[in-house]
């Protein structure tokens, strides 16, 4: 499974880091969410690969964002 970010329409609300802090963390620049470093794809903050045991928690990341700027596929 594959996460992205719009970080650019985040609004650092906090839930995707509180829901799944294994894979969403706080950028301490710009506040935004990204992807952690040990799950990013090419270096990139914003996307990443979801380990098989991160799915569930990715997903209702995806689903409690307010500004639905997660997707996971």
């Amino acid at each position: 499974m594959n996460v992205s970010i719009d970080r650019m329409t985040c609004i650092s609300c906090g839930a995707c880091w509180n829901i799944c802090p294994d894979l969403f963390d706080q950028n301490h620049c710009d506040s935004y969410s990204e992807v952690v470093e040990n799950y990013r794809f090419n270096g990139n903050r914003a996307e990443g690969v979801v380990p098989d045991g991160l799915c569930c928690c990715a997903r209702e990341a995806a689903d409690l964002c307010p500004v639905q700027v997660i997707h996971v596929c």
